[in-house]
């Protein structure tokens, strides 16, 4: 299952380049994953772990709409890895893998019973 949203490029999303900042699409990136597990668990038990890849193949400018789009390729009993891709005209600027637990109150690791029947192109994102 798939989960889209997007982002508009504004002035104050710049770095001294007049580019995006990393620090923002770092966070944009996070925030669509979480987003994508949200669809199957509450988001408050939701913790990051890892950013396992976020690579760049360019600049994202000032104006760009950004369609960050997050997949679910792995599950475990209370983790989720999302793959995440930042489109801009329709061309994968940005994408990569994040890794997310399942926690309970008290910030411990919980058994999450989400099951979801992937597909066989999830199963090469994750490796």
């Amino acid at each position: 299952m798939k989960f889209t949203t997007y982002r508009f490029v504004k002035s104050e999303d710049l770095n001294h380049h007049g580019t995006l900042f990393a620090g923002r699409a770092a966070e944009w990136f996070v925030e669509t994953g979480l987003m994508t597990v949200a669809q199957h668990v509450p988001a408050e038990g939701i913790v990051c772990v890892n950013v396992h890849e976020m690579r760049y193949r360019k600049p994202i400018k000032l104006g760009g709409l950004i369609e960050a789009t997050g997949k679910i390729v792995l599950v475990g009993n209370s983790s989720f890895m999302v793959h995440i891709e930042f489109k801009v005209d329709n061309e994968v600027i940005v994408s990569g893998y994040v890794s997310y637990v399942y926690v309970d109150e008290k910030g411990k690791t919980k058994a999450h019973n989400v099951t979801l029947k992937l597909q066989k192109e999830d199963e090469v994102l994750a490796e």
